[in-house]
């Protein structure tokens, strides 16, 4: 193998790793679904910290909903979204720290 694609692999497992799903620890389970807390942890090179968490539920169907706080910026950020469920899941959501940073975002998931 070729150092040329040796790195190309080793950085594409890197970026996966990087964007990995947030730990989800669920609190409650039924029938009805699951409801999760996700910490925001910040490591260190002695010890972790949270900083904010989102609370949300997930149902069997793959539908959801959750709402967080973020306080690692200068601002608290808060955020609130929702995914329908299916083979075709569209979701959407919205983060505001109440003064200039606003968003929305909307996302399609097809499972095949």
């Amino acid at each position: 193998m070729s150092k040329s694609i040796l790195v190309c692999v080793s950085a594409a497992a890197f970026c996966a790793v990087a964007v990995a799903e947030p730990v989800k620890i669920p609190v409650d389970s039924g029938e009805k679904g699951t409801v999760y807390v996700a910490p925001n942890v910040n490591p260190t090179e002695t010890s972790a910290y949270t900083k904010g968490a989102t609370v949300g539920v997930e149902r069997p169907d793959g539908s959801g909903t959750y709402i967080g706080t973020d306080t690692s910026m200068p601002r608290p950020v808060y955020s609130l979204g929702a995914s329908t469920g299916g083979n075709t899941s569209f979701s959407g959501g919205v983060t505001s720290d109440g003064k200039a940073n606003n968003g929305v975002k909307a996302g399609v998931t097809i499972k095949y």
